[in-house]
């Protein structure tokens, strides 16, 4: 079984949970307190795709894990973020519009950045992108929950505000249920390739979060701010990553997912050992 056809109803319930969430008022928040909205989206746009280039030239990746780690760090952020915002003090209204600035915005970068690493890396092994199929797929799986959810939320708030509650608390256990899926039908290769991958998004991770940490302090964002922005920076939308690299109409690689799984366990792993330093001060 194809784990695509696991991933795409959660990828699809995610972003339409998060357009329940929104609110066009939220948005002049862009305005009013621009710094901290700057540097979370060059942390998650601009610098975690440059370092994990970077990494994935130390840790010597090959051309499938190469591209793979490339696409986990070039997708908008987890639509957990907000929880974790939450739970660590910060800012939730900065985290929902960053969390959907950057998947509307991705919308437009995925396709340039992966279009680039193919050429550069996976074109010479047989690795090849059709980026109309990228680009369909994206909008249809990203944009249009989003704006199904901000409709409804305009038409029957109440409904919405029920929806949300039901669907925020099915975020982290349907990711963890396709993870298991994933691990119990490609455990062979996680095993054997989970030291060096492993330690390599680990490593993308902490000096992402550290990166992004040390901007916000930079243009003196509050406390709250500064978490919420280490928070959207280390949180990646990994069931996108995931649908993109196993769709049989763009990728259809199982072995290129194997970043973004490990990804995913490893930023909730760091992101709560943040938080819980954070709310034991």
């Amino acid at each position: 079984m194809n784990t695509i056809w696991i991933v795409l109803p959660i990828l699809t319930l995610l972003m339409f949970d998060l357009g329940l969430t929104l609110r066009f008022e939220d948005f002049g928040k862009v305005f009013r307190h621009p710094w901290p909205i700057a540097v979370a989206l060059f942390g998650q746009l601009v610098l975690l795709p440059i370092i994990a280039l970077g990494l994935a030239k130390l840790f010597g990746l090959g051309p499938v894990f190469f591209i793979g780690l490339i696409l986990i760090a070039c997708c908008p952020g987890g639509s957990s973020s907000n929880v974790f915002s939450r739970l660590a003090g910060g800012d939730v209204a900065l985290s929902v519009i960053l969390t959907a600035l950057s998947s509307v915005i991705t919308l437009f970068t995925i396709p340039v950045i992966m279009s680039w690493a193919t050429q550069m890396i996976g074109e010479s092994v047989g690795i090849t992108l059709p980026v109309g199929n990228l680009i369909k797929q994206n909008l249809l799986l990203m944009l249009v929950p989003v704006l199904l959810g901000i409709g409804m939320h305009y038409l029957w708030p109440n409904a919405a505000a029920k929806t949300d509650k039901v669907l925020s608390k099915l975020a982290f256990p349907l990711l963890m249920v396709l993870i298991t899926v994933f691990y119990i039908q490609h455990h062979k290769t996680i095993i054997d390739n989970i030291g060096v991958i492993g330690a390599c998004v680990t490593a993308l991770i902490l000096v992402a979060i550290t990166c992004s940490s040390l901007l916000s302090r930079l243009v003196k964002n509050s406390a709250e701010q500064r978490r919420t922005v280490v928070i959207e920076v280390g949180m990646q939308n990994a069931a996108q990553a995931i649908a993109i690299a196993t769709s049989p109409f763009i990728f259809d690689s199982a072995e290129m997912a194997i970043p973004a799984i490990l990804y995913s366990l490893m930023m909730n792993v760091v992101l709560l050992i943040y938080v819980f330093a954070i709310r034991r001060k």
